[in-house]
């Protein structure tokens, strides 16, 4: 990026206090440990630590501007602008860096998926485009800003994450990013604590499509429920994509086998296989968006389909390891209860010993907690997982769950990971496979560490 002092404080209507308005930035951070010669620095005043603090470190580092809101005075030959707020300054700044741009920009949103989905779509354009994308999952209120600055000339794309927790998250993000396309994975009930119901998360999420234009379009999951349900209702284009018979791109005749996910693939421009190097059915419409927004941007839906045959999974997202003969499928980044049940889908794809699902709390559900692990326990024994583990206290509720079913199923239900870990040591042999899955809060990494 290059933009000036000048062009900063004007874009966030703050007033200089010291320091040249024609010095170039070349990058933004909001962390004072990752500062480079011509950076912003953005503090950013949290709960428990004040960025403030390190601005004289930043500038030994090389940075060469800093916003703040704690000062009204500076005597300094570096820049300081001073603003009402650093984190509304930051998201005006992005806004602003973002209107140079004169390229399709792609928004990615839903309750499970997200950051898969914007993997498969920024991999299928760039079999045609220049593409830039959000850095793992940089989607929030601080992330998102941080990842319009990373915008150069020669990109020709941007595929942009966008997350939502709360009502009018998604309506600030829409406002900087801009998106002129958009895609909805899905709508579970991931942060219903605060939203209170699946149709306010649905309501919010919708604000993705608040910057919209004539030649805009909204991509959704067919296979949802409530996505479907804006067939006929949304004002503006909508291309759908699914297993359902009038999706305009459809899968068919699917098969998971040996590490890889096939399936036939009916678009406007006919019928084709495209192969996957990750294993489960969730892959497939994950594939599908990448494959229909790469169709709609003009790259040819057979070398955007050769592209996803290159796809990798992200660390802690069904990346699967090999160890001593036992399979551990690490998927511990996250968890809801629809991604748990698509991860138990694709730990019950396994043939040889034991399935083992490791399944600890699911967090931020609120009044739907207990239904939700219960559920997901009943998903688990159905499925046909030989050995469930939970770890904390709401995880309880899955092994319930999951002995209402099968009341033969051994559960063991622990506290924390150190237990859990002893457990698998204990019990796991040649040829068994391991899932481990929890919310982030959870840490089961830790987990996935000690069986690695």
């Amino acid at each position: 990026m290059n933009i000036t002092v000048r062009e900063i404080t004007e874009a966030c209507g703050g007033k200089l206090l010291c320091g040249s308005p024609d010095t170039s930035i070349t990058s933004v951070s909001t962390d004072s440990r990752k500062i480079s010669p011509g950076t912003l620095f953005v503090p950013i005043k949290g709960e428990k630590t004040d960025a403030h603090d390190y601005i004289s470190a930043t500038f030994a580092a090389g940075a060469a501007a800093t916003l703040t809101q704690e000062h009204g005075t500076m005597n300094d030959t570096h820049a300081w602008i001073r603003v009402p707020g650093t984190e509304q300054a930051l998201q005006q700044i992005a806004t602003a860096y973002r209107s140079k741009f004169r390229i399709p920009f792609v928004g990615v949103t839903g309750s499970v998926g997200k950051t898969t989905t914007k993997e498969m779509i920024a991999l299928a354009l760039s079999a045609g485009l220049n593409v830039m994308k959000t850095e793992g999952n940089f989607n929030s209120q601080i992330g998102l800003p941080l990842t319009m600055f990373r915008l150069e000339p020669e990109h020709q794309a941007a595929v942009i994450e966008m997350g939502m927790s709360n009502f009018g998250e998604m309506s600030r993000l829409a406002q900087i990013a801009a998106p002129d396309y958009a895609v909805m994975t899905n709508i579970g009930i991931s942060h219903i604590q605060q939203l209170k119901t699946q149709q306010n998360i649905l309501s919010e999420k919708l604000h993705i499509t608040d910057c919209f234009h004539e030649g805009s379009v909204l991509f959704i999951n067919g296979d949802d429920e409530l996505l479907a349900g804006l067939r006929g209702k949304f004002n503006g284009k909508l291309i759908s994509f699914g297993t359902q018979s009038w999706c305009d791109f459809r899968a068919e005749d699917i098969t998971v086998a040996n590490g890889y996910t096939e399936f036939t693939m009916h678009s406007p421009d006919g019928a084709r296989k495209v192969k996957l190097p990750v294993l489960g059915i969730h892959n497939v419409t994950n594939a599908l968006a990448g494959l229909a927004v790469a169709h709609t941007l003009g790259v040819p839906l057979k070398k955007a389909a050769e592209k996803l045959a290159e796809y990798r999974p992200l660390a802690m997202r069904q990346q699967i390891h090999c160890v001593n003969e036992v399979t551990i499928i690490d998927d511990s980044y996250n968890a809801s209860p629809d991604s748990i049940q698509s991860s138990v889908n694709v730990l019950c794809s396994f043939q040889g010993g034991k399935r083992v699902a490791v399944l600890a709390d699911m967090l931020e559900l609120g009044d739907f907690s207990q239904k939700a692990h219960f559920d997901v326990g009943v998903h688990a024994a159905q499925a046909g997982v030989n050995l469930l583990i939970t770890v904390g206290e709401q995880a309880k509720e899955i092994a319930r769950g999951a002995q209402s079913v099968n009341p033969g199923l051994v559960c063991h239900s622990f506290e924390n990971n150190e237990a859990a870990i002893a457990e698998l040591k204990s019990t796991l042999t040649g040829g068994d496979a391991v899932l481990i899955k929890g919310s982030r809060g959870m840490r089961t990494d830790e987990i996935v560490k000690a069986l690695l």
